[in-house]
């Protein structure tokens, strides 16, 4: 039964490739939802998924649907990392390791998506699994020891991460073996996951910024995408942005080597205030920065988010003779107004305020929101009689 289902998928997986639009220059039609997360200054917000598996190690899918996928879920780049020790369909499927990255590479080029060759090096814990970006040949990964699988990808010039540290830990609580010590010394681990699929990992965000290791959100997926999120009720898989000059799979290994990442998990950004902060002001434009309050009459201020975060604020202080809301949501892709009013009614003149906020959903470190202000240009006026 088991084998039949296996045939079942196989044959649906291959009659989604005959869907595929071939080129571009076709009369069929495909939908891509971009994401709308902004450029930050001197680079470029990539959207990007570095951990997913097809049917050459325990996914369901054919590899040129997960390039399909990702075009469709608005990706720049992504990576097909499937199992080298774990090859369950191997009956039906011959094990080549490097075979899923060639299927899935004539169209990832047809529509301008970055593919990148990866592996995943498969223990138990520890020390776990381990992802190799950037491989020229999987091949020489297949070694019996892990810590030569490591080497051989580092070799070649490989980027490592683990992947869903805890995953076997009670309440998903990770560890830091001496196995992940030894590969961290040596140089040969660059960074962890701390979103996989559903999970967020607050101590590996802890150990990230700690040890200085590229924090990475990946979905992990095995099934098709849209049996894990669906598109329709809003769910995204979790993404790892990435700031690069470009889209080329050179500037991404730069950029993941020099840490320039961050993470789009549900309706939460995760990273360094360096990235998370030019994100948010891009994304947040004040329709009316010169606002003019009447004594205690309120008055509106007009903020429009541009991005598809919808940003939860909570007042980080307060402004003197300044009355703001204690918290507000900054919704994706829509306008709000908020009221503000002067506490005193004899207030004159003009004057700069910035109203400090935390936004809860920029995580900068486990629990500990971004800080952030929004700059106005204040004229007051005495109250009316």
């Amino acid at each position: 039964m088991k084998r039949l289902m296996f045939v079942v998928a196989l044959a649906i997986c291959f009659l989604g490739i005959l869907a595929l639009p071939p080129a571009p220059a076709s009369s069929q039609t495909a939908v891509r939802t971009e994401i709308r997360i902004p450029d930050i200054p001197g680079y470029r917000t990539l959207k990007c998924d570095f951990h997913m598996h097809t049917v050459f190690s325990d996914g369901n899918v054919w590899p040129p649907i997960r390039a399909q996928e990702a075009w469709l879920d608005g990706l720049d780049a992504f990576a097909i990392t499937d199992h080298i020790e774990y090859q369950p369909h191997a009956e039906d499927i011959p094990t080549n390791f490097n075979r899923s990255y060639e299927l899935a590479r004539p169209y990832a080029q047809a529509v301008e998506l970055t593919i990148i060759r990866g592996a995943e090096i498969t223990r138990d814990e520890p020390p776990g699994h381990l992802n190799a970006l950037f491989l020229e040949d999987v091949n020489p990964l297949e070694k019996a020891d892990y810590r030569d699988a490591v080497k051989a990808a580092v070799d070649q010039g490989g980027f490592v991460f683990w992947n869903h540290p805890g995953w076997k830990q009670p309440d998903r609580k990770s560890v830091w073996y001496e196995t992940q010590e030894e590969l961290y010394r040596q140089g040969r681990l660059h960074g962890a996951e701390v979103v996989n699929g559903s999970t967020y990992y607050p101590r590996v965000h802890q150990w990230c910024l700690d040890k200085k290791l590229t924090m990475l959100g990946n979905s992990d997926i095995h099934n098709p995408v849209e049996m894990n999120y669906n598109p329709e009720t809003g769910a995204h898989r979790p993404l790892t942005l990435v700031f690069a000059k470009d889209h080329s799979a050179e500037s991404i290994k730069q950029a993941l080597f020099s840490r320039r990442t961050a993470i789009y998990w549900e309706n939460t950004l995760i990273g360094e205030s360096a990235y998370l902060e030019p994100i948010f002001q891009r994304s947040v434009v004040i329709r009316n920065p010169e606002l003019t309050l009447n004594g205690t009459r309120t008055s509106y201020l007009r903020i429009t988010n541009t991005s598809d975060v919808s940003y939860e604020l909570s007042a980080d202080g307060s402004i003197p003779n300044v009355s703001l809301p204690g918290t507000l949501t900054l919704h994706a892709g829509k306008t709000v107004i908020i009221g503000i009013r002067a506490e005193a009614k004899d207030l004159t003149g003009r004057r700069r305020i910035r109203l400090p906020y935390r936004v809860k959903n920029l995580l900068v470190a486990p629990g500990q929101g971004l800080p952030v202000t929004l700059d106005l240009q204040v004229r007051f006026l005495p109250a009316e009689s």
